[in-house]
């Protein structure tokens, strides 16, 4: 009996699981309240052994930088030194502490939410934002700070704005301590600003970081109390590096460690973080039926970098539905996670950004070095745009060959909002389509339940493709056309529709893989796609012959041979409103 409630109180004890972070970003809350915590405080030892205490570094949205910065914060602020061994104790930082810890007044400013819709409401929302900002810091360290309510009435009687700067550096300066400044969200407003598309837009940015403009006029004051060591550290981060060039002597005192390969793993998590991850918060492997490398992997920030790195945020969205409700999510990736459409709109208007995305959908990728600062004027040159979509983690690093970098899109989850973008983008410019979603779900049902593509192909030939634009056309080929029915197949949230997927005998241009939600859709599919225009039709039968050949080499292959459940079939489409279909 005795043995028995050992073994019993034991399995209740390896029951316990961490909690996961999902949507917590508050460093002390996650280490005191079981939250499990990948350890990244190895990074805050080499960051102070850097020469140059003036750091820049950035990263994609949702890519762990709030909670980095908390970290940081935690440990170098001085009001928390008696909390130092609880906090830190179990972590790497806590067992090899640095001189620096518990050491600084930390000065933390979050350029987000600023009003970008007037110069006149721009100025007011950042003048505010610096005055509350400080003035809340002057509360923080009220104990070695004696005059910091005098002080703080001042700021806000006077109306200082980005002046009260100096009033928070004399004071701390006064107290014998140091200031570590912390800047997130430093390029939000230019963000918004490249946004608008429109001469207010771009006017407005460069009012503002002109020799005389508001933005550059603080960080001429930070730079200046940087280099008097007022301010002893400073660590900016965004998801862009736009607004570098265009400060230009503004503020030129930091070192850039974005593309740094000794900070590739920084942030986000590697493939044993992940699942040092599942094991510390109790996710069950056997819940998970999809492949979460292609879904949430492959980011990689140098092409010397150790390891490709998981979205943090888009990989925690993924457990905490497992855990929650035992199977995958209906939504691959958190939707308050996508890409700002608007955004990406405003950057393509050009025909040459709008032609460069389309290349890179089609080959998935592109050939490009990656610039590490660049102007707002420059975003319609290819090398530019390309490089913005690096850093907001639309293209990652393929590999270096040759001299030459190749980025790629860094995984289905990323590869599926650019199908959106295109399809918003053909809608758009064919305004006379009214895509009826509710046709179209139930003809892939048709397809996915009883193994008819007819339907499907049907409303796609005469409902999408025979309305393309002669704009659509220059662009079109057999891998544009893909790219249409796959986002169409992908809305249905029936199939995991994949391009591109590798197999010993070469890749299929589809295959439609059931979603791992839908286990009893009884048939995958693997397309061939054909391409021909009307005045070479002479070459079907060419077309013909070479799909089958094509498929059945993919009916050999180790993905697929042995699968009853998987079915062949090559569509060739014949100009914009002729298709032929054959299931070899």
């Amino acid at each position: 009996m005795l043995i028995f409630v050992l073994k019993f109180i034991i399995t209740m004890e390896a029951k316990k699981y961490k909690r996961l972070p999902y949507g917590n970003s508050d460093f002390r809350s996650i280490i005191l309240e079981n939250y499990a915590y990948v350890d990244k405080t190895q990074y805050i030892e080499m960051l102070e052994q850097e020469s140059n205490k003036n750091q820049f570094f950035i990263r994609p949205r949702k890519f762990g930088k709030s909670l980095f910065f908390m970290t940081l914060w935690y440990y170098y602020d001085l009001n928390y030194a008696d909390e130092f061994d609880s906090v830190f104790g179990n972590l790497y930082i806590g067992k090899h502490p640095t001189p620096e810890r518990n050491s600084y007044a930390i000065l933390q400013f979050d350029f987000s939410g600023l009003d970008t819709s007037s110069e006149e409401g721009f100025v007011k929302s950042f003048s505010e934002k610096v005055e509350m900002t400080v003035t809340h810091f002057l509360n923080t360290y009220r104990h070695i700070i004696p005059d910091s309510k005098v002080l703080i009435q001042q700021i806000i009687n006077e109306k200082r704005g980005i002046g009260s700067l100096q009033i928070a550096f004399n004071a701390v300066e006064a107290a014998g301590k140091g200031i570590f400044v912390i800047i997130d969200e430093y390029d939000h407003f230019a963000n918004d600003l490249i946004a608008m598309g429109n001469r207010i837009g771009k006017n407005l940015y460069k009012a503002m970081i002109a020799a005389n403009g508001l933005v550059r006029d603080f960080y001429e004051r930070l730079k200046a109390a940087a280099k008097s060591s007022i301010v002893n550290r400073t660590f900016i981060t965004g998801i862009s590096p736009v607004m570098l060039d265009d400060l230009t002597s503004g503020y030129n005192i930091a070192t850039i460690l974005t593309l740094n390969p000794k900070y590739n793993e920084m942030m986000g998590f590697t493939h044993e973080e992940v699942e040092w991850l599942m094991r510390e918060t109790g996710v069950d492997e056997t819940c998970i039926n999809v492949d979460i490398q292609a879904y949430y992997n492959g980011y990689l920030f140098h092409k010397n970098g150790t390891h490709r790195v998981y979205n943090p945020a888009m990989m925690l969205y993924f457990f905490s539905q497992i855990i929650e409700f035992r199977k995958p999510p209906e939504y691959i990736i958190d939707l308050n996670l996508k890409t700002d459409y608007g955004r990406l709109q405003k950057l393509t208007q050009n025909d040459s950004n709008r032609e460069t995305l389309l290349k890179i959908v089609k080959e998935d990728g592109i050939i490009s070095d990656i610039l590490q600062k660049f102007s707002i004027d420059m975003l319609n040159d290819d090398d530019y745009f390309v490089s913005l979509l690096f850093y907001m983690g639309l293209l990652t690093i393929d590999q270096a060959k040759e001299g030459t970098l190749r980025l790629k899109i860094p995984n289905y989850s990323i590869k599926t909002l650019y199908w959106e973008y295109i399809a918003r983008l053909t809608k758009e410019n064919n305004e006379d389509v009214l895509i009826d979603f509710s046709k179209m779900k139930i003809a892939v049902r048709e397809l996915a339940y009883r193994g008819n593509p007819v339907l499907f192909l049907d409303y796609m030939s005469e409902n999408i493709i025979s309305r393309l634009s002669n704009r659509d056309l220059e662009n079109f080929d057999e891998k544009y056309l893909k790219i249409i029915l796959l986002n169409s197949l992908f809305q249905s949230r029936l199939y995991v529709p994949i391009t591109e997927m590798e197999v010993s005998t070469g890749y299929t241009d589809i295959w439609l893989k059931r979603s791992p939600l839908l286990p009893e859709i009884p048939w995958e599919w693997v397309w061939e796609i054909k391409y021909v225009k009307k005045s070479d039709a002479k070459s079907i039968g060419e077309k013909r012959k070479e799909a089958s050949a094509q498929l059945e080499k993919y009916r050999q292959s180790h993905l697929f041979a042995e699968r009853a459940d998987v079915r062949y079939l090559s569509v060739i489409f014949i100009g914009k409103d002729k298709y032929e279909m054959s299931e070899p």
